[in-house]
């Protein structure tokens, strides 16, 4: 028998994350109700655990961004889709190659001797109360499988060296930047999926430059395309980007 449409799809473990990246076509001076769009994302943020990030994106390569995180695939997918169909979904144009979709995960690194694990890994699994920063920074990555360089090769205590190292650089930007990493293998063209949250602009330029030069990413690291935006309310976002909405 058929599955229902628009049944459930949630994770054995973590939540769903839906990154989707978009430019606007047409005349940004026409204003556009938002009623039905606002609403959406109104009932969409009621729901439990479900959690909504708005940004104008910054620069030539996009316009404006939502992050969705909910424990059901197919709810984040179904926001998505209704969007799509209102009037502010006739001014979005997708970019697909800044989009993502991905699952949370709790790293299988983490140290099983450090007193916080299940903490940590509540935390990964579960991102409640995501960081209301003005700037966000998304990108997508992969590790290397090059002859010399295949991250899959390397056995697990080695790999688990390497990404001790990488936290350890990575903790040392606590209180500036916060960091969302999803699991998207399988699900995208990636592997992962990265946000960093910061007010910052130099302390995510830091981060990422520093990270460049620790081993785990300098010798296995593959980075796609970098998009940082300005976060706001989903309609004050939309204004940021250029449209007249009411």
């Amino acid at each position: 028998m058929p599955r229902i449409a628009d049944s459930s799809a949630i994770p054995s473990a973590g939540w769903a994350v839906l990154h989707l990246v978009f430019a606007i076509a047409g005349d940004r001076t026409d204003e556009l109700d938002l009623t039905e769009a606002q609403a959406l994302v109104d009932a969409f943020e009621a729901e439990q655990d479900a959690q909504v990030i708005s940004f104008s994106a910054v620069g030539a390569g996009a316009d404006f961004g939502l992050i969705l995180v909910h424990p059901d695939l197919a709810r984040v997918h179904r926001l998505h889709r209704d969007l799509m169909r209102t009037a502010l979904g006739d001014v979005l144009i997708e970019v697909p190659e800044k989009s993502m979709v991905s699952i949370t995960e709790a790293s299988e690194y983490i140290n099983p001797d450090n007193p916080n694990v299940e903490q940590l890994r509540e935390g990964r699994l579960h991102p409640r109360n995501l960081p209301d920063t003005r700037l966000v920074c998304i990108y997508p990555m992969s590790k290397s499988r090059e002859v010399g360089a295949n991250w899959y090769a390397q056995d697990f205590d080695e790999r688990r060296r390497l990404m001790g190292g990488h936290g350890r650089l990575g903790a040392t930007f606590a209180g500036r930047v916060s960091q969302m990493i999803t699991a998207a293998t399988g699900l995208s063209d990636w592997e992962w999926q990265v946000t960093l949250f910061a007010d910052d602009p130099k302390a995510i330029k830091d981060i990422v430059y520093e990270m460049r030069y620790d081993e785990a990413s300098a010798v296995y690291g593959i980075f796609g395309p970098f998009t940082i935006g300005l976060a706001a309310p989903f309609a004050d976002a939309l204004r940021e980007a250029g449209l007249s909405v009411s």
